[in-house]
């Protein structure tokens, strides 16, 4: 009889663990399925849309009116004859490489050095200060600066160097948003800098110290190799926010002016689809820049886990 009983409670065991199991799932499902549903909403439901909008004729508002339109736009899109190619995907691709750059340079030199001093809190409220500031606010007062009678052409005029046109001329004006875009962003990188670099033990440092090495060899073979998982995430999301970026550049230059000189693809998607109805062009820009994104993000990952495996 006792041997019955515990062969029957050894078969209920796992029934119950098999059962709590499933409970627990299910709650998790349950608290999850909010974020769930904003995003299907709000996320996927839109890309899907964007998807079918891409193959199609479309001027918006009636659903009725949506014809299908197959490679048509695509092939406007990506002509060589038409504007997206060149300047404005040249322009766009210039503008994250080049705000990318400026903002992880300076975001590492500026943790770097915060990591160093006293009162790193107020230094580091300090640099996060444009990234409260909304985009509005700072292009105009960037846009200010850079007048003919402006902050900085005063002091180059006090340099002895004539007044430069940054925002009227074709050739300064895409590397002078590009400058503001950089500058903006270099809070929020040194936030996630700042503490990568406290994630770093001390001891490799001092056994760098003890063996003779100087700044630069302990920046360059311990700071950086270990800082490389908060760089990666930095040059991934600073990258995205620079091919998608558009705000500042309506801001300081109104129309992408001058010249298509700062005319970007989500500024130019934004006047097919908004300004002129035409939702199916504007749709398959967006398709040809999620792909470029997709591909530099894969890249980038593919780089920083082969650089990985060399070192480790």
């Amino acid at each position: 009889m006792t041997t019955a009983v515990s062969r029957v409670g050894a078969v209920a065991a796992p029934a119950r663990r098999v059962g709590k199991l499933h409970r627990e799932g299910l709650a998790a499902y349950l608290f999850l399925s909010p974020a769930l549903l904003f995003f299907c909403v709000f996320l996927i439901l839109p890309f899907l849309f964007a998807i079918v909008l891409a193959f199609s004729d479309w001027g918006g508002f009636d659903l009725s009116t949506l014809k299908w339109a197959g490679f048509s736009n695509f092939g406007d899109v990506l002509s060589f004859d038409g504007t997206f190619v060149k300047p404005i995907l040249v322009n766009t691709l210039l503008f994250a490489f080049g705000s990318v750059f400026l903002a992880t340079f300076g975001s590492v030199l500026v943790a770097y050095c915060i990591d160093r001093l006293s009162f790193q809190g107020f230094w580091r409220v300090l640099y996060f200060l444009p990234v409260v500031a909304t985009v509005v606010a700072i292009g105009n007062v960037w846009k200010m600066m850079y007048q003919p009678a402006g902050l900085i052409n005063a002091v180059l005029n006090k340099l002895g160097v004539n007044s430069v046109g940054f925002l009227s001329d074709s050739s300064y004006a895409l590397p002078s948003v590009t400058v503001v875009h950089a500058w903006a962003s270099i809070g929020g990188a040194v936030l996630i800098l700042t503490a990568g670099l406290k994630a770093i033990p001390e001891m490799y440092y001092e056994a760098a110290e003890v063996d003779g090495a100087n700044s630069w060899h302990m920046f360059w073979s311990i700071t950086l190799p270990l800082l490389r998982p908060a760089l990666l995430f930095v040059l991934i999301t600073q990258f995205i926010g620079g091919l998608q970026s558009f705000a500042l550049i309506i801001v300081m230059t109104g129309d992408g002016g001058p010249v298509n000189a700062t005319n970007v693809a989500a500024f130019e998607m934004y006047q097919r689809a908004f300004k002129f109805g035409a939702w199916g062009t504007a749709s398959a820009m967006a398709m040809v820049l999620f792909v470029i994104i997709l591909a530099i993000t894969l890249l980038q990952l593919w780089i920083a886990r082969r650089r990985g495996e060399e070192t480790s």
